[in-house]
């Protein structure tokens, strides 16, 4: 007889960049395990603070350097090199963020608030926050907490549970 495998319970999900697309990635897979009924906790560290720090939240940028995938419209590949010209990374975020409002897609706070409305967890790195000098104040107020590595470590236990980095 086969055993199978448990069902997945509850995802922890790293966030350790900063930029929109990296940020969104964690967002969308923390609501979705919120919606179908997992336990989800998503933990902020090093430039990933920026999703969850109130001056940064909503004003993260596209990366356009070292950026493989980004295209042009039409599907060009983006020359990676237009993105050291002024101006360039800002046309680019803005792009984005005009396509993400046309899907309906939430800004940064709106997402964070649905998915602690639907009893996800965000937490924030001791060790980043005070790298960058932030204090709690700094932050969304609607995070569960500032956590070191190792309380992270002891809320993602459990047979049932995935580590997602993002």
């Amino acid at each position: 007889m086969e055993n199978e495998p448990s069902p997945l319970k509850k995802v922890c999900i790293v966030c350790s960049k900063g930029s929109l697309e990296d940020v969104y990635a964690a967002l969308v897979l923390t609501n979705g395990a919120v919606m179908e009924g997992m336990e989800a906790y998503l933990f902020f560290t090093f430039f990933g603070l920026d999703a969850i720090t109130k001056k940064q939240m909503n004003h993260l940028r596209t990366a356009t350097l070292g950026n493989p995938s980004l295209r042009m419209p039409g599907g060009v590949a983006f020359p990676s090199l237009l993105g050291f010209l002024p101006g360039v990374e800002s046309g680019v975020s803005f792009m984005m963020k005009k396509r993400m409002d046309e899907l309906d897609i939430p800004p940064v706070d709106e997402f964070l608030e649905m998915i602690t409305a639907g009893g996800g967890k965000i937490y924030a790195c001791k060790l980043a926050m005070d790298m960058f000098k932030l204090q709690k104040k700094d932050l969304w107020e609607g995070i569960s907490g500032v956590l070191t590595v190792g309380e992270f470590y002891e809320k993602s236990g459990g047979s049932s549970t995935q580590i997602i980095f993002v």
